[in-house]
């Protein structure tokens, strides 16, 4: 694969690229899904092949190759040059790359067990099981549980001399009750609603233990139906850690990419609301407000190795006490800004130009306890696991609905309430953070979905965060 990736390389270079990189890869993704204990979709596709990207001028041009051969590399690498030429005919000053470590180095994601070495029997029997239990529950009328797995092999090679493989393991799943009643539908989810997803083998699975955690599930969701309707006004409002990763994700996570905060990636969910010209002084929230962007996190989802410009993985302050310092970046968008490269730039796939994608953009933990926020408050709501979500395409008016809620009155965690949402202005929203969970109740939540670009990518982003509290949220919003 390093032979196809150097070809493709050389290609670029022979028809004019100043600079060309390549990844030759090889993916493997297995997919399994049960509802009310019948296995219904079992997936598995294998694809390979090269990408490469030249620089010529101002423009960069990309082209990819399913066929594993050094002669369709090496012409691909050809097209790419031939793209980048035909762009930079536009007017535009020339491209910036800066300068990176130029290494030969192997890096591999930890794991214990082999998903795919995994029989697709004890796979499909762990998730009839748990749909059978929370089916146990009178008025369940769907259970649903599923698996998802890729292993992932890539080889970088760039024109400075990077060389660099890479073999990421990424697992993780959910389970879902939904009970339908005489005029309202209730669903809950575990781990979360979108599932957890990690780096590591099939022992994440395990840790689940969706067995153990059916029963209540499905009894919530059949409680949430006859549950009172979330109380309507402004209240402190207390999030579950899952809930506050999707926070972090949409209304920080993607207002710092620089490609947003430039213009350049302005089609899909829009641009930024952010300035470069406030950065080091603007107040993006509370002093409690600590934000990462760290690529190097033992098991989080978006941990790596070197990102897709050969960039090595790295932390990154994003937000340091609640003022905005940092972004996430490549090689040629931290150029234009001044900035170090912080080796967020990766592609969902060989077929797929490289872009800025969030690494682990997470929340520092706090001193504080889901406890000690429920006892220091008078008048609230906890809402936990997402539900709905819609954010404006600057990434600055958000309102959020979650599965589930609970009153919090004078200090005791009190009964369930249905359909909880909540909205805010960004800024406004994270000055209200006051109390923040520790490390015990830190998870790192991931996220495999993430959509952007056009065509559309999906990336695997994680997000570390425990339990928050916010101060005069408005709350139950229809």
């Amino acid at each position: 694969m390093f032979d196809y990736a150097q070809a493709a390389v050389e290609g670029a270079l022979a028809a004019g690229a100043t600079y060309a990189d390549a990844r030759a890869m090889i993916v493997r993704r297995q997919g399994l899904s049960c509802l009310n204990q019948n296995l219904d979709s079992l997936d598995y596709d294998e694809n390979a092949g090269v990408g490469v990207r030249a620089l010529i001028g101002s423009s960069w041009g990309f082209y990819a190759t399913p066929e594993p051969t050094e002669a369709a590399a090496r012409a691909a690498g050809a097209q790419a040059s031939a793209i980048a030429n035909a762009s930079a005919l536009a007017a535009g000053d020339p491209l910036q790359l800066l300068d990176v470590p130029v290494v030969a180095d192997h890096y591999e994601t930890p794991y214990e067990e082999a998903p795919f070495d995994v029989v697709l029997s004890e796979k499909a029997d762990l998730l009839i099981a748990a749909t059978g239990i929370m089916q146990e529950v009178p008025g369940v009328a769907l259970a649903e549980a599923r698996m998802r797995f890729w292993d992932t092999e890539k080889y970088f090679v760039s024109s400075q001399g990077h060389r660099i493989s890479q073999h990421l393991v990424e697992s993780g799943g959910e389970m879902a009750a939904t009970a339908i009643g005489e005029s309202e539908t209730q669903r809950r989810s575990y781990p979360q609603s979108f599932g957890q997803f990690e780096t590591g083998g099939f022992e994440v699975i395990r840790r689940f233990d969706l067995a153990g955690n059916a029963g209540r599930v499905a009894e919530e969701a059949v409680a949430l139906l006859t549950a009172p309707e979330c109380p309507t006004g402004t209240l402190d409002l207390i999030l579950e850690s899952s809930q506050l990763a999707l926070q972090i994700h949409e209304s920080v996570g993607h207002a710092t990419e620089l490609d947003r905060i430039l213009g350049w990636e302005a089609a899909f969910a829009g641009t930024s609301w952010l300035d470069l010209a406030q950065l080091g002084t603007l107040q993006f929230g509370s002093p409690r407000m600590n934000i990462t962007a760290d690529a190097t996190l033992p098991g989080s989802l978006a941990t790596f190795g070197y990102d897709d410009e050969g960039t090595p993985a790295q932390r990154v302050d994003i937000v340091k006490e609640g003022i905005w310092v940092g972004v996430l970046s490549g090689r040629d968008s931290a150029a234009i800004a001044g900035l170090a490269p912080g080796g967020m730039v990766r592609g969902d796939g060989y077929n797929r130009l490289p872009m800025v994608r969030m690494t682990n953009v997470g929340l520092l933990p706090g001193e504080s306890s889901l406890d000690e926020m429920v006892s220091e408050t008078k008048d609230g709501v906890y809402m936990a696991t997402n539900r709905s979500w819609s954010i404006d395409d600057r990434r600055l008016n958000f309102q959020f609905g979650c599965e589930a809620g609970w009153e919090v009155k004078n200090g005791q965690l009190g009964r369930m309430v249905r359909n909880p949402t909540y909205t805010g202005i960004s800024p406004e929203f994270w000055g209200s953070l006051d109390l923040l969970g520790g490390r015990e109740e830190t998870s790192y939540w991931g996220v495999p979905n993430c959509g952007k670009g056009q065509p559309m990518q999906s990336g695997h982003t994680g997000h570390p965060a425990a339990p928050a509290r916010f101060r005069d949220v408005r709350v139950g919003v229809k």
